[in-house]
C-alpha cells in the first residue's frame, strides 16, 4: 500500500509531479522540456516507459510546454478538458487525447484519479487527487483560494503538493506592477506562505505523512521563510520545498495504518476513454 512520488519541478519556469507505483506513474502537468524530464527522471533512477499518461491541470504556459514533445515521442495519453484543449493550443493526435470531468474518478492502470475544480485565472482549472491502495496523494498548486473543495480533499491525503507562492509582504513591496500583485493575491491568482499555512494546521489529516511545499516564487519568497512558517507547525509531517532548480527526491508514501480513505463522492471508478474530437 504505497506511493511513489517527486517534484520534477515547481515553479513559474515550470511544473511536473511524478505520482506512481512501483510498476506505474503518470505526470501531473509537464510545464517543462521533454530533454529536461528525461533527464530528472533518470538522476532519480525512474524510467519513461513506467508513465502511461500526462494530466493537465490548465492550460498555462508553464504546465504544459513540454507535454506535446512528451506525448510524441513516447506515445503517452494525455487527459485534458476540452477547455484547457482549446486554449492551451496544443497539438496533440487525436488516439492520444483524452477527456476528464470533476469528481469523476477514472483509471490510469492501478491508479485512480480523482480531477475537482478550484479558483484559478485559466479557462477549466483542476487540482488532483491520485490513489492507490488506499494511499491518496494531492496536487494543489495554482489556487487563488482554499475553497471548500481544496479543504475537502486535502483532508484525504497522505501526501498533498501544496502551493506556498509568496510573502505577503515581499509581494507588495516589490517591484511587480500593481495589476499583477492584484491577480497574483485576488482569489483567482496564487496561494500565499499565510494562507498555505492555515490550510495545513486547520486540515492537515493525522495521516499526512509528507508535504512538499510547491510554486514558490523567485522573487517573492524564499525557501528559508518558508521553512520558519512550516517547520515548527509540522508535527510528524515530513517538510520538503520543491524547487525551480531542480527535482526533490523520491518519495514513498505509505498507508501506515492499512485503512482505506474513500474520496467523496463515492461512485463507481469509471475509466472515461472519451476523444475530444468526437
Amino acid at each position: 500500500m504505497s506511493l511513489y512520488v517527486a517534484s520534477l519541478n515547481s515553479g513559474s519556469n515550470g511544473n511536473c509531479y511524478y505520482i506512481g507505483t512501483q510498476d506505474e506513474a503518470v505526470l501531473i502537468d509537464g510545464g517543462i522540456s521533454c530533454r529536461e524530464t528525461e533527464k530528472r527522471m533518470k538522476r532519480l533512477g525512474l524510467s519513461i516507459k513506467k508513465v502511461k499518461a500526462v494530466i493537465v491541470s490548465h492550460e498555462h504556459g508553464d504546465h504544459i510546454h513540454g507535454i506535446t514533445t512528451l506525448s510524441k515521442k513516447y506515445s503517452l495519453p494525455v487527459y485534458i478538458t476540452p477547455k484547457t484543449y482549446e486554449n492551451g493550443k496544443l497539438k496533440l493526435t487525436e488516439e492520444r487525447t483524452f477527456s476528464f470531468h470533476s469528481r469523476d474518478p477514472f483509471r490510469i492502470g492501478s491508479l485512480t484519479i480523482t480531477a475537482f475544480p478550484k479558483f484559478h485565472d485559466a479557462s477549466d482549472a483542476h487540482s488532483f487527487i491520485v490513489s492507490s491502495n488506499s494511499v491518496n496523494v494531492g496536487v494543489f498548486t495554482d489556487i487563488g483560494i482554499a475553497c471548500e473543495n481544496v479543504i475537502h480533499h486535502f483532508k484525504q491525503c497522505h501526501a498533498a503538493f501544496l502551493e506556498a507562492n509568496y510573502d505577503e509582504v515581499m509581494l507588495e513591496k516589490g517591484g511587480y506592477p500593481q495589476a499583477l500583485k492584484n491577480r497574483i493575491r485576488g482569489g483567482k491568482g496564487h496561494l500565499s506562505n499565510k494562507q498555505a499555512v492555515q490550510l495545513f494546521t486547520k486540515h492537515r489529516p493525522s495521516f499526512m505523512s509528507h508535504l512538499f511545499l510547491a510554486h514558490l516564487s523567485r522573487n517573492n519568497n524564499s525557501p528559508k521563510i518558508v521553512k520558519d512558517l512550516f517547520f515548527p507547525v509540522a508535527n510528524q509531517t515530513e517538510i520538503i520545498i520543491a524547487t525551480r532548480e531542480k527535482e526533490t527526491k523520491l518519495y514513498h508514501i505509505r498507508n501506515a495504518d492499512g485503512k482505506t480513505l474513500m474520496p467523496i463522492p463515492e461512485p463507481e471508478f469509471i475509466q472515461h476513454q472519451l476523444s475530444l474530437f468526437n
